[in-house]
């Protein structure tokens, strides 16, 4: 068939929610993906939630004493994290708590032969969750310091201050409050880099999900796959945004 047609009834089946079967094996693309979305958002979620309740008290601490030596070593380490690559930390990572020191598993998400529980699976969470979770501390940090020095300049600030207001009161009440709204917007935008980041710590660490699932679509050239994992990861982009 024609391009234009096979691609009219790609969207005609995908609107009663079939999006195909794999070229390798012949299973239901939409089964693929719901097999695997869980344990992606598992990870991503626990990333993004501890990423932002550490990255926020920092950038509060940096804002409160601009220049300062801590301000200085939390920019130190803002600047070193961000500029590290992902398969650099998850890879160094391994080697360090996984093969050398044995404290944590090297991958996957269960440990085979052994029943299923919640200890086991924080600990193979624990690595993958932390090389995330470092990139997404730095910029939650730098974008709290700079809302926050933004805000402590506005009139309103001053004359709380005036008022005899406490600091805290000041810091939390009035300046915390305003300097949220462009955070909360940066935190929903930076989904996407937590999804192409996952593609590769996902198969670092042969976590069973969306991330290793579209590698092992692309390496076989499953068409249908791919696509649907495309489509998937849009929309979650897309609702993303449209909470923030």
């Amino acid at each position: 068939k024609p391009l234009l047609y096979r691609y009219g009834i790609w969207l005609r089946e995908l609107a009663s929610g079939n999006l195909g079967y794999t070229l390798i094996g012949g299973q239901s693309v939409a089964g693929e993906i719901q097999a695997r979305l869980g344990p992606t958002l598992l990870l991503m979620g626990t990333a993004i939630t501890l990423g932002t309740l550490i990255g926020i008290p920092l950038g509060l601490i940096s804002a409160i004493r601009p220049n300062s030596l801590t301000d200085c070593i939390l920019t130190i380490f803002g600047f070193l994290t961000i500029s590290t690559p992902v398969f650099f930390l998850g890879l160094a990572a391994m080697y360090i708590f996984a093969v050398h020191l044995q404290w944590l598993p090297t991958s996957g998400m269960r440990t085979l032969g052994v029943p299923k529980s919640t200890v086991d699976l924080i600990e193979h969470m624990i690595l993958p969750v932390t090389v995330l979770t470092l990139i997404h501390i730095p910029l939650v940090m730098r974008y709290t310091r700079a809302s926050m020095i933004e805000t402590f300049r506005q009139d309103y600030v001053t004359t709380a201050r005036a008022k005899g207001l406490r600091e805290r009161a000041v810091v939390v009440g009035h300046a915390f409050r305003n300097a949220l709204i462009p955070l909360i917007t940066i935190i929903g935008l930076s989904l996407p880099e937590l999804l192409s980041g996952a593609v590769i710590t996902e198969t670092i660490f042969q976590w069973p999900g969306m991330g290793m699932l579209a590698m092992r679509a692309v390496n076989a050239r499953d068409y249908p796959l791919v696509l649907g994992v495309i489509l998937v990861t849009a929309v979650m982009v897309l609702i993303c945004n449209l909470i923030s």
